[in-house]
């Protein structure tokens, strides 16, 4: 049958993202305590397309995610499916975003009942034919955080809100860095932590925790930047926080990038 894909554009008009979104597969992800968690994916896979073809071949991305659903993905594991769509396709360069929800056992801090917390995590890859692959982890943490001006100025108690930090870091390739890892450390510079279960002894805890460690947005940022300076072999980060304020119509927010 004909090949349309193959045929020449005249138009002189390279293009340098084309491929597949909203892909929607189930994956598996190997977690720190050595199993494997089932997630669903979220996948965008693109390739460039020189100027001289009409069309890529979409099936053909398609075809290489299934190949790779049943195995554990990481960064090794990206860099061999962005590698095999580059040959299959004949691209100079490959981009994926591998986005999942991402649950870790916690445990609640007085009563020691059992939950799961789910938090969006991300895998960014770029790799350029004959190169070595490029790797962003991504990962968003949400937090309670309490107003330092709120309880200064007010006698019975302090306003206090759900935030959200995010970050995106770089690290080299022999300091791999596990979610779980992560995610506690970046929990850690909150007010405090989150959890989807809670016994009264533990919501006492957690909001007196909360009260006696109050941050503003830039402080939780200021945190995690200095966590994050210290984390070996991070290479480069960027980190948002945002609050989602209880006594005003908007959100306070603040982000910082830095190279190490």
């Amino acid at each position: 049958m004909k090949d349309v894909q193959n045929l020449i554009d005249e138009r002189g008009i390279a293009i340098q993202k084309v491929g597949v979104s909203e892909v929607h597969l189930p994956f598996l992800i190997k977690t720190k305590a050595g199993g494997l968690q089932s997630v669903l994916a979220n996948i965008k896979l693109v390739v460039d397309l020189p100027k001289e073809y009409k069309g890529t071949h979409m099936s053909r991305f398609i075809d290489i995610l299934n190949e790779w659903r049943q195995k554990p993905i990481s960064e090794k594991e990206m860099a061999l499916i962005l590698s095999d769509i580059i040959e299959r396709l004949s691209a100079q360069r490959a981009h994926m975003e591998f986005s999942f929800k991402y649950f870790i056992e916690k445990e609640a801090p007085v009563s020691g009942m059992k939950s799961l917390l789910d938090y969006d995590c991300q895998f960014f890859g770029n790799l350029v034919r004959g190169e070595e692959l490029d790797f962003t982890l991504a990962v968003a943490v949400p937090f309670t955080s309490v107003c330092p001006c709120s309880k200064e100025i007010s006698l019975y108690g302090a306003h206090n809100q759900r935030g959200l930090m995010r970050v995106k870091l770089k690290h080299r390739p022999v300091n791999f860095i596990w979610i779980e890892d992560l995610v506690t450390k970046m929990e850690a510079q909150g007010s405090a932590p989150l959890y989807s279960l809670l016994k009264r002894e533990d919501e006492k805890y957690l909001t007196e925790k909360a009260y006696e460690n109050p941050k503003f947005v830039e402080d939780v940022l200021r945190d995690l930047v200095l966590m994050l300076r210290g984390l070996n072999g991070v290479t480069w980060f960027e980190v948002e926080c945002e609050n989602y304020e209880s006594i005003h119509n908007h959100s306070a927010y603040a982000a910082h990038t830095e190279a190490l």
